[in-house]
């Protein structure tokens, strides 16, 4: 949430062509009832695109469905997993898992009214419930009502005691039991996610379950995904961090005409360094630079081209 916005996959689609890009969770009601064109309209270039919806609304569900296929999505996504108050009140993310019925019937209802694949996230378990015969069961109920691809986040969610961000560390990570259900469950497509950033662990855990999610890792980090691009796909042909720049340069440009903030698309690339000699000049310029105000193109494409050649001085000192 509040993160792969659509400027955020657009910057990221420019160093990987390959990976699978999802969508912010949005909520039903907001995806029928809200502006649609800002909510849900995305760039072709960010394709394959997969839209991430939260609801528990069969009806709703199914029509979001409908929305996500007419637009050009290429896969739309159920929530099961987010462990937040406020998602829990509207009755969508972890709190499903409790009831297995209910999460099949939304799901053959969202099978029902569109073509494309309607995949599932999910946590291994829920409190005080983390056993593979329940999670197990839960899938295959799921599996029944017309999915075939999961994404099982490898921690269980605490819906009591621990806010959404110590759900993301608190709870231990357990790939076995992801192994466990994919070697249950060949026929189905199952992908592991949780604490996953390294070459390393992306060739393991593909051995042994058929993708890998990365969420945080990337987002701070985005130029890891060069070396996904290289380790992983095999692509030859990889953007340098100058390269990215340029190609962003274009697309700030057309955006400032149509009247996005500069900040709104750069506060993604805050990471673009990650790791490297000279970034935190490139995360101290942005932070002084990139929240003008100011919507006149010419000023923010002055402010642009400030952070390109600064950008050339971070890459001639690392």
């Amino acid at each position: 949430m509040d993160c792969t916005d659509r400027h955020d996959r657009f910057f990221l689609r420019l160093m990987s062509k390959n990976v699978m890009l999802y969508s912010e969770m949005v909520a039903t009601k907001s995806a029928i009832h809200g502006d649609r064109k800002k909510i849900l309209s995305f760039s072709p270039e960010e394709k394959p695109l997969a839209l991430q919806v939260g609801g528990s609304n069969k009806e709703e569900l199914s029509e979001v469905a409908k929305i996500a296929e007419d637009m050009g999505y290429d896969e739309i996504n159920i929530n099961l997993g987010c462990p937040s108050k406020k998602v829990q009140k509207n009755k969508f993310g972890a709190c499903l898992m409790k009831e297995p019925e209910l999460v099949a019937e939304c799901i053959n209802s969202m099978v029902n009214s569109c073509k494309i694949p309607v995949t599932a996230k999910t946590r291994i378990g829920f409190d005080d419930v983390e056993s593979f015969e329940y999670l197990n069961n839960f899938i295959n109920k799921i599996h029944k009502a017309g999915t075939k691809t999961f994404i099982l986040h490898a921690r269980k969610a605490m819906l009591t005691g621990l806010s959404p961000k110590q759900n993301l560390n608190i709870p231990k990570l357990n790939y076995n039991m992801v192994y466990e259900i994919k070697k249950e469950n060949p026929n189905l497509e199952i992908i592991i996610n949780g604490g996953i950033s390294k070459i390393e662990e992306i060739k393991n855990h593909i051995s042994k379950c058929d993708g890998v999610m990365i969420g945080r890792s990337i987002y701070q980090n985005p130029y890891s995904l060069v070396d996904i691009e290289k380790n992983i796909f095999n692509t030859e042909i990889i953007p340098t961090r100058e390269q990215v720049v340029e190609k962003l340069l274009d697309y700030v440009d057309k955006e400032v005409k149509l009247g996005t903030k500069v900040n709104h698309i750069m506060r993604h690339t805050v990471g673009l360094y990650h790791g490297q000699a000279g970034s935190k000049n490139w995360k101290r310029y942005l932070s002084d630079n990139m929240m003008a105000r100011d919507s006149d193109f010419q000023k923010a494409k002055h402010i642009m081209s400030i952070v390109q050649n600064n950008e050339k001085a971070i890459q001639a000192n690392s």
